[in-house]
C-alpha cells in the first residue's frame, strides 16, 4: 500500500512535470521565424505549407483572422514587415505549433509546423484550412 501511493504520486509527479515543461519550454524567434522553406503546397507528418497565388495584400486579412483563433498569439513578425510567427497551443495539454504567414513575390505562404513529436495528426492542416476558408480562398 505504502509503495503504491508513492508510485501513484511519483506518477502525477511526472505528468505535472512534463504538462509544465511543454507549457514553459521557451519558443526562441531565431529557430521558428525564418523564411517558408519552399513556394508550393506540401503535406507532412508534422505540418504542412499552403501557397495562394497572388494574394499576398490579404496578409494583414489574414493576421486578424489568425489573431482571433483561441490559444494563438504573435511570437515575431508583423504584417509590415512580411511575415508573422504565430504559437497555436492545443487545448489539453497545451503543445505549440508554430505558424509563419508570409508575403512573398505577390503570394501569400503558410507553413504551420508542430515542435514536439513525429505526428500532429493532421492539427495544422486543419488549421491553416479553416483560416484560409475563413479567409475566403479555401
Amino acid at each position: 500500500m505504502f509503495w503504491t501511493v508513492w508510485l501513484i504520486l511519483a506518477l502525477v509527479a511526472l505528468v505535472a512535470g512534463f504538462a509544465g515543461w511543454v507549457r514553459m519550454a521557451p519558443s526562441d524567434p531565431a529557430r521558428w521565424h525564418v523564411p517558408v522553406p519552399t513556394t508550393e503546397n506540401r503535406d507532412m507528418p508534422g505540418g504542412v505549407i499552403r501557397v495562394v497565388p497572388g494574394r499576398a495584400d490579404r496578409l494583414a486579412d489574414l493576421d486578424a483572422i489568425i489573431r482571433a483563433t483561441p490559444r494563438t498569439d504573435v511570437l515575431a513578425g508583423s504584417a509590415d514587415t512580411g511575415r508573422i510567427t504565430y504559437i497555436a497551443r492545443s487545448k489539453l495539454w497545451g503543445f505549440p505549433d508554430y505558424a509563419t504567414v508570409e508575403a512573398r513575390e505577390g503570394d501569400l505562404l503558410i507553413h504551420s509546423r508542430l515542435r514536439f513529436g513525429q505526428s500532429d495528426m493532421g492539427v495544422n492542416r486543419a488549421r491553416v484550412e479553416d483560416w484560409l476558408r475563413r479567409l475566403g480562398q479555401g
